[in-house]
Parts: C-alpha cells; sequence; structure tokens
C-alpha cells in the first residue's frame, strides 16, 4: 500500500481554495502528468459527483474514473477509484488560518499485479507529483489578481 500526505499553507481564502480545487477538472492545471479531467455527472458538486482522469503516469498513459464520498464545502472533499489501474483513495482538507488555508492532500493506493511490482517507484514519483503541484497550485492561486469592488464617482 502506498500512503502520501502533504499539506501547503496558500495565502486565499478557503471559499476560494475549496471552490478552486474541489472542481477536479481544475486539477489538469496543476497537476503533473494530467492530462485531462472531465465531470461525468450533470449538477453541482457533492456526494456522488464522478470524473474521469486521463494523466501519464511513469510513462505510461491511463484512464481511470472517481466519485467523490464525502463533500463538506470549505473544509473536505474526498474521493475513491470506480475504475483505473490502481485501487485509490484520496482526499484535501481545507483548514483555514485567519486569511490562509492549509490544504492537505492525502492519497492511498492499493497497487496490484505489475503496479505491486513497482510500488517503490510508484510512491516515490507519486511524491514528488504531489509536492510538485501543491507548489504549483499555491503559486497560481496566490499570484491571482482580486479587484475590490469601486464605488462609482458621484
Amino acid at each position: 500500500m502506498i500512503s502520501i500526505e502533504k499539506s501547503i499553507i496558500i495565502r486565499r481564502p478557503v471559499e476560494e481554495v475549496f471552490a478552486y480545487v474541489s472542481d477536479l477538472t481544475h486539477s489538469a492545471e496543476w497537476q503533473t502528468g494530467l492530462l485531462e479531467v472531465r465531470k461525468t455527472t450533470p449538477g453541482p458538486l457533492g456526494v456522488g459527483t464522478k470524473y474521469t482522469l486521463v494523466r501519464v503516469f511513469m510513462g505510461r498513459r491511463m484512464e481511470a474514473s472517481n466519485e467523490f464520498v464525502e463533500f463538506g464545502p470549505n473544509v473536505k472533499v474526498a474521493f475513491k477509484s470506480t475504475s483505473g489501474p490502481i485501487p485509490f483513495k484520496a482526499s484535501y482538507l481545507f483548514e483555514s488560518t485567519g486569511g490562509d488555508v492549509k490544504l492537505t492532500s492525502t492519497i492511498e493506493m492499493h497497487p496490484k499485479g505489475f503496479f505491486n511490482l513497482a510500488e517503490p517507484l510508484i510512491s516515490a514519483s507519486l511524491q514528488k507529483d504531489v509536492e510538485a503541484g501543491l507548489g504549483k497550485l499555491k503559486d497560481m492561486l496566490e499570484s491571482r489578481v482580486t479587484t475590490a469592488p469601486t464605488l462609482a464617482n458621484s
């Protein structure tokens, strides 16, 4: 089994970070190796929301689907694989720390077959990818320009 947990502080309001991260269609913008993410269920995000992801991992193109199993606005989103070569569970925990957010990403994978033999390589590669992805996410969100409403001159 592979288990990874990484946290990062992002200097943005929790609502903004949650809205961006919990919509997994944004994930390809900041996660290494993720080529495409499609939401496959209609309606708002919540328990039961499903996505299909296409990624390159360890030189192999893989497609997998997942489903939200937990959804607490501005607090936590958790999902598990419903198809793909490696069963996994993952979550994002959002903790407001004043005007900042502590974002914690957890992943638990259960490689089998060929992937079980490569578990140490998968674990090392995944740790590196998660850390790089969170760094890129932090940079992207913190560099966003927010405009304050202005009062019209009378």
